[in-house]
């Protein structure tokens, strides 16, 4: 009977493992007319400021995702001397979060013959505390230097992300997912 109790807590704890996306933008900009893009400095910026989290190898990650994504959607970076259309900043964010989860269950003892007879109740809480990782991709005109875009999801980390392989292969599926609806329509 106890271990039921732990179900809704698995349930909850697989729905945090689903991205939701969150996107706004300036409906009075013509999305079409941006053909080009260049970081906009300091390209990528880390919350918190924690060694764990802020290396040049995640950099590195994902400047990559975010190029190759930006490729696939007809921008390219301007060359040389060239303006860009738009200026690209990223941010990763890394939150520590707490959910506390209580279940009861009642004991009752006899049969269906003679009838049930109550037991103690018995309450059972438990603390769950977890990292929450979100990028954020923020897209600025390079002429007036206003923000014209913006697309964040977020979602739990993992204790153990995997070797570089695969650390590289989350930081491509999750700007793929931030960008899925870039440019608006």
């Amino acid at each position: 009977m106890r271990h039921l109790s732990i179900l809704p807590l698995l349930l909850l704890l697989a729905a945090c493992q689903s991205t939701q996306v969150q996107r706004d933008f300036d409906p009075q900009r013509d999305f079409s007319a941006y053909r080009s893009w260049a970081w906009q400095e300091p390209a990528l910026q880390f919350r918190p400021d924690d060694p764990r989290i802020q290396s040049d190898l995640t950099e590195q990650r994902i400047r990559s995702a975010v190029s190759e994504q930006l490729d696939q959607r007809g921008l390219r970076p301007a060359q040389g001397a060239q303006a860009p259309d738009l200026k690209v900043q990223v941010w990763f964010i890394v939150d520590e979060r707490t959910q506390q989860y209580s279940s009861s269950s009642l004991s009752a003892w006899g049969n269906p013959w003679y009838g049930y007879w109550g037991g103690p109740v018995y309450t059972d809480t438990r603390t769950v505390h977890y990292r929450v990782g979100t990028l954020q991709l923020d897209f600025y005109d390079a002429d007036d230097g206003k923000l014209v875009w913006r697309g964040s999801t977020e979602q739990v980390l993992r204790d153990n992300p995997g070797g570089p392989q695969e650390r590289a292969g989350m930081f491509r599926e999750t700007v793929a997912k931030v960008l899925s609806q870039y440019p608006p329509q």
